[in-house]
């Protein structure tokens, strides 16, 4: 007895000793030697100035810690950056949204601290932010600016018969019937007024006090949050971006598939080699068990099992529920579309066509018949579907349920939506001049993004953001449709007509170029979509001219042209309310942000949702009595300026967003 008890025992032991002797021995044998690449990216200062990480890099510093344009020099204890041939002092970086102030180095180096020449940002991956007041200096003027401008004048460029000064606005000197023609030269320089700055205190500082507050600038880069997340540094190095970690450098993190660290790789090895030697020791149990089991006596084997598992099988398909999804008979919803008679058609798209039906409780539901042709894995149908199901949000379209796989046809039963989509109330049947105004174009916006928000942390791409999948309640409230339907259908679908594919005009030329469907692809339909709410204009029309077919490159080159407001519904009251006009504007430079071709400097859906939130909360009550002040003392210092579209204000943010979402790609 004693000895069986020692023989039951021993597979027990020798497991134990296997598994002790693969964690000792496995140990680390790596010395922990520091990339010298990861060293020399350390971040660091320039006396009392910010810490300066990558993009930028001093000039000390090896130049693969930044961009080429990021140099940064320490002069004087402060941190110097050259913009086409400009120095400017950096006072503060943010680098979680990708902007900096500055100021003209000029103004503290100099011995005249006016500024002699324009600073054109062309060609420079800088832009100014959209809340800087342009200040304007005049040099060598043969008549004096009237006092009711309120001038700052430039002694050291002033003489007894010419006149050097500076104001903000110079539309407001041009208005007093001031000829620019008087002055030899101007410059423009950007101001971002502090909100602590009054009026009146303005009005008692010189012009390089003012020039001293600096602007902001926004910059262009690759993102590193994900790079510093995984406890690398980044950096750019062979003309492409590189995350420097302590083991050497890596792609995108310091855990990417081309170089996972050596710690973790070790872990790995050792959880590999734990499994392999339980996968031994279960074998090698089954495999006593099977011996004991075939000498034992008959009372003791197991019993036969029967068809049970089939049985409860069938009985799945016979419920009237699978995994919580309804399951319709066919039968009835073909009652229910009276033999999806095509008067009940309410849209055709790349899935399946929609039909308007009524089922016998008296619901009435949009019935979607799937294509055959395109759903290739009919055996993963159900458990797709009960993903779907499960999907809960407040702009979404429910789904109801769906016929059994081995129906007929697949069918997917979705709540009716009754008030049409927002193509047809933008330019379709149900469009109409002032139909939607832009406080209902707003919440449209809004309640898209949640759903597209929500449908992306379920880890869900939707593939076909578009205003014919967007429907509206009879409230005027957001229903995304064909959510998620792309789980459907193979990935590797390629005709044009397929979902997956996307629809012409919104599909991310990134993903069209490279074939990786992520997130961002979603982020630049919407922006497309949030063109279509400034301009009530479809995506795609042929009928414009070759290089404006497409609404992204319309609204892009109106953009970069100045010429926004050539692009917004004139029924939207963009020229006659301010209030209209700023919230057009802000949205108008978030969705040039989402038309990006590259991904990567594209804001994510969260980021989206919550600046169209912003948006719409701001507070415009104070710029708007600042604008409907008519005593030309205090007109010259509005931030907004004259009722005429400031398009710099949308040209200047080329910023790459510092959030980045979890993402493929």
């Amino acid at each position: 007895m004693y000895i069986q008890n020692i023989f039951r025992l021993t597979p027990f032991y020798i497991c134990f000793i296997l598994i002790f002797n693969l964690i000792f021995t496995v140990s680390p044998q790596k010395t922990l030697a520091v990339d010298p690449k990861f060293k020399a990216c350390e971040p660091q200062n320039c006396g009392n100035g910010p810490n300066i990480s990558y993009p930028f890099w001093f000039s000390h510093q090896e130049s693969f810690c930044g961009y080429p344009n990021f140099q940064i020099n320490c002069t004087h204890k402060s941190p110097v950056l050259t913009i086409s041939n400009h120095d400017f002092i950096i006072k503060e970086i943010f680098y979680s949204n990708n902007s900096l102030i500055v100021a003209n180095a000029a103004v503290y180096d100099e011995e005249c601290q006016a500024p002699r020449h324009n600073l054109s940002l062309d060609r420079t991956p800088f832009r100014y932010s959209p809340d800087h007041i342009d200040f304007s200096f005049f040099y060598n003027c043969s008549e004096e600016p009237p006092d009711q401008i309120y001038p700052f004048p430039v002694d050291c460029a002033s003489n007894t018969t010419h006149h050097s000064f500076a104001v903000f606005h110079k539309e407001a000197l041009m208005n007093m019937n001031y000829s620019l023609d008087w002055c030899q030269s101007s410059v423009d320089v950007a101001v971002d007024v502090a909100e602590n700055v009054s009026f009146n205190k303005l009005l008692n500082m010189n012009y390089a006090e003012i020039m001293k507050m600096g602007f902001v600038l926004n910059w262009t880069a690759h993102g590193c949050s994900n790079c510093q997340k995984s406890g690398g540094r980044c950096g750019y190095d062979n003309n492409e971006f590189v995350c420097f970690c302590h083991d050497g450098p890596h792609a995108k993190t310091c855990h990417d598939e081309e170089g996972i660290n050596w710690q973790v790789k070790i872990i790995i090895g050792v959880v590999a080699g734990l499994i392999g030697v339980l996968i031994m020791c279960m074998v090698f149990f089954i495999y006593l068990r099977h011996i004991r089991k075939r000498n034992a006596p008959i009372y003791v084997k197991s019993r036969d099992i029967s068809s049970d598992t089939f049985s409860s099988v069938k009985d799945v398909e016979n419920r009237s529920t699978y995994h919580g999804v309804h399951i319709f008979d066919y039968d009835e919803l073909l009652k229910a579309t009276d033999n999806f008679d095509s008067s009940k058609e309410l849209g055709d798209g790349g899935f399946g066509t929609v039909y308007f039906g009524k089922l016998c409780d008296g619901r009435t539901v949009a019935v979607k018949r799937l294509y055959e042709n395109n759903f290739r894995r009919v055996e993963q149908f159900m458990n797709e579907v009960a993903i779907l199901a499960r999907l809960r949000h407040q702009n979404l379209v429910s789904l109801y349920g769906c016929t059994s796989r081995h129906s007929r046809e697949l069918l997917l039963v979705y709540e009716y939506v009754p008030n049409g989509t927002v193509a047809d109330h933008l330019h379709g049947e149900r469009a109409k001049p002032k139909g939607l105004p832009w406080s209902t174009r707003m919440n449209i916006a809004i309640e898209t993004a949640s759903a597209l928000t929500y449908l992306h942390a379920s880890e869900i791409v939707h593939r076909d953001v578009k205003t014919n999948n967007i429907l509206l309640d009879k409230n005027f409230s957001v229903k995304v449709a064909d959510f998620g339907l792309s789980r459907l259908f193979p990935s590797d679908v390629t005709h044009v007509s397929t979902a997956p594919q996307g629809t012409p005009g919104y599909v991310d030329p990134d993903y069209h170029q490279c074939y990786q469907l992520t997130s961002k692809s979603d982020v630049f339909s919407f922006g497309v979509v949030l063109m279509e709410l400034v301009s009530s204009l479809p995506a795609v029309d042929i009928t414009r001219h070759r290089h404006e077919i497409n609404l992204s490159t319309m609204a892009i080159n109106k953009i970069q042209n100045h010429a926004l407001h050539e692009l917004v519904d004139p029924y939207l009251g963009f020229e006659s309310d301010l209030r209209i006009r700023k919230m057009i504007t802000a949205v108008a430079e978030l969705a040039f942000q989402c038309l990006q071709g590259e991904k990567d400097i594209r804001p994510s859906m969260p980021d989206v949702m919550e600046e169209l939130k912003r948006i719409q909360s701001k507070d415009y009550k104070e710029e708007e009595a600042e604008d409907k002040i008519t005593s030309a003392d205090e007109a010259v210092l509005l931030k907004s300026g004259p009722l005429t579209l400031s398009p710099d204000s949308v040209n200047s943010n080329w910023l790459s967003w510092a959030t980045t979402p979890n993402e493929s790609g």
